[in-house]
């Protein structure tokens, strides 16, 4: 089991550690429904040092990129960062994740904690193209402060103007003491705030400035278990639950970051696939009589025949109801459809709406 450079700090503060991704992780501090409302409302802090980082630089980075990219990296300009997936040559994903443009021949990957090791040899098998490859996933930190006051907190802590970096862009500044750190604004949790990516030497160091700046906004540290309810709140897919090997970008909805102008791994199928349609859909689905949908439960009918699976469910603490997602034969994806989700031997009754479900 791998820890973080700040795994002590979260044993000190009492936080329920769980294995994650091969990481030894905090789950929950006071609670997930506080720690949730916290973000929704105020700011909290996110260790989530166990994602995975690679920088390919050269003359054909961005030509590995559109190749094994889903999304078109061409777009990007220095600062900016884009949402893409790496499609598998079986129709299904091999990941999700964020693609950051730091140079003119210099582009950031960050992936998922559990894919690590598999992305990277998915890009390695694509790189004929003689791309300078590094993994830097062990020797970098990821801070993710998210919030309504986020900004204000942080704002002493840089001379940068936090509140004009935009959503998915990004400032290499100084940050709590340290230079040359990465600042973006990709938020996972619909409440906006930033994302501090630095050197596992540095990190301590802004993690406690980052409590002092933060302290007069009662800032607070948050788990895993609530990133969970905030992006679910939010419709955000997460790799393993929502999206996998075997699921289709054009299935799970992300058709907005597949785009056909440009050769990819399996783009031809996938192109095919879009003009003929899919047989089943990721939909968001919101309870309307009292259950909690959870990971596998099956979705179906008035008469009890399986037309879906639930990938992702819980009690969202802000919208306040049993909400979650899931795939379902299209001709019950409609935004209204009435579906029940089998909870035990209960058929409940659900329907399908429109993501996300948390509307500021």
């Amino acid at each position: 089991m791998k820890n973080t450079a700040l795994t002590h700090i979260h044993e000190s503060l009492g936080a329920k550690m769980v294995p994650f991704a091969g990481f030894n992780m905090p789950v929950q501090y006071e609670g997930v429904t506080a720690e949730h409302e916290t973000v929704r409302n105020g700011v909290g802090v996110f260790d989530v040092s166990h994602m995975g980082e690679f920088l390919l630089t050269g003359p054909n980075a961005l030509a590995l990129i559109q190749k094994v990219t889903s999304n078109d990296a061409s777009t990007l300009t220095i600062g900016r960062a884009q949402y893409s997936c790496l499609p598998n040559a079986e129709g299904g994903i091999v990941d999700d994740l964020i693609v950051y443009r730091m140079k003119e021949e210099q582009y950031l990957l960050v992936v998922n904690a559990s894919n690590i090791e598999k992305d990277w040899n998915w890009i390695s098998s694509h790189n004929d193209l003689g791309v300078d490859m590094k993994n830097l996933s062990d020797d970098y930190s990821l801070l993710a402060i998210q919030g309504p006051k986020a900004v204000e907190a942080m704002q002493a802590l840089t001379s940068v103007n936090l509140s004009e970096i935009k959503y998915y862009h990004f400032e290499v500044a100084d940050f709590a003491g340290i230079e040359h750190v990465i600042i973006s604004a990709t938020g996972y949790t619909g409440s906006g705030g930033f994302e501090i990516y630095c050197k596992n030497s540095e990190v301590e160091q802004i993690w406690n400035k980052v409590f002092e700046a933060g302290a007069p906004f009662g800032i607070k540290p948050i788990g895993l278990a609530a990133r969970d309810t905030l992006r679910l709140e939010m419709g955000f897919c997460l790799y393993g639950n929502d999206i996998n090997d075997s699921t289709s970008p054009l299935e799970a909805g992300l058709g907005w970051i597949t785009k056909f102008t440009k050769d990819f791994v399996n783009s031809e199928n996938l192109k095919k696939q879009k003009e003929e349609g899919v047989s089943r859909k990721l939909v968001g689905f919101e309870l309307l009589e009292r259950g909690i949908p959870r990971h596998d439960y099956e979705i179906v009918d008035a008469n009890g025949n399986n037309i879906g699976i639930v990938t992702s469910g819980t009690m969202a603490p802000t919208v306040g109801k049993g909400i979650g997602m899931g795939y379902v034969k299209t001709e019950h994806s409609a935004i209204d459809s009435e579906i029940y989700i089998q909870i035990r031997n209960n058929k409940v009754l659900a329907k399908v709406v429109k993501m996300p479900f948390y509307k500021k």
